[in-house]
C-alpha cells in the first residue's frame, strides 16, 4: 500500500512528464498541483507585499515590496509581474478581524481582489490572512539580513502562501486518498 505523499510525488511526477512532453498545459482536476505560479497580495494603503510560488504550487518565496503610488501604476506593475512571471492565479490576503468579521480594510481589499480579476482575466481569490503580519514580524525578528525597519509586507505575504498552499495540497491529499 502506497503512502499519501507517495501517491502525490506520483501525480506531480507524472504531471511534469506530461508538461515536458507538451503532452498537456493543464493539470488534471483534483490532483493537489497547479500549472503555473500564483502570486500572493498582502495589499495596503501604503504598500502591496507580493510572494510567488514556483510552478507546481509547491514552495513560496517573497518577492517584492510596491510602494503604492496610484491605482494605474499599482494595476500596471501587477500586471507585468503576473506577465513576467506566468502566474495563473492570484491570492489577495482579506484581513478580517479576529472575530472573522469584515471591516473597512477587509472590505477594501475586496474590492481590489475582484478588480484584479477583472483587469487580468486570472482566478483571484481573498484568503484569511489573520495573524500573517504578526507571524511576519516574528520572522523577520530572526533574520539577520533584514534591517530593523525594513517592511515586512512580502514576508507576510509569502506566509499567507505558504499556508494557502498548504492547505491546498491538504486536500489534494484528501482526494487522493478517496480514490
Amino acid at each position: 500500500m502506497f503512502s499519501v505523499g507517495f501517491a502525490l510525488a506520483l501525480k506531480t511526477y507524472r504531471i511534469l512528464v506530461m508538461m515536458v512532453r507538451g503532452a498537456s498545459e493543464r493539470v488534471p482536476a483534483g490532483s493537489g498541483v497547479s500549472a503555473g505560479r500564483i502570486l500572493a497580495i498582502d495589499y495596503g494603503r501604503k504598500r502591496i507585499g507580493l510572494a510567488l510560488s514556483d510552478e507546481l504550487g509547491l514552495t513560496a518565496r517573497p518577492l517584492a515590496v510596491l510602494s503604492r503610488t496610484n491605482r494605474r501604476d499599482d494595476l500596471r506593475r501587477l500586471r507585468e509581474i503576473c506577465h513576467e512571471n506566468a502566474v495563473s492565479r492570484i491570492i489577495v490576503g482579506h484581513p478580517l478581524q479576529m472575530s472573522g468579521e469584515t471591516g473597512e480594510m477587509a472590505d477594501e481589499a475586496g474590492r481590489f481582489a475582484a478588480r484584479l480579476g477583472k483587469e487580468f482575466g486570472l482566478d483571484t481569490e481573498l484568503v484569511d490572512e489573520r495573524l500573517t503580519s504578526w507571524d511576519a514580524r516574528q520572522m523577520a525578528a530572526t533574520q539577520s539580513n533584514r534591517r530593523r525597519n525594513e517592511p515586512i509586507d512580502d514576508l507576510a505575504a509569502a506566509i499567507l502562501l505558504r499556508e494557502y498552499l498548504e492547505k491546498t495540497q491538504s486536500r489534494g491529499q484528501a482526494a487522493a486518498q478517496k480514490a
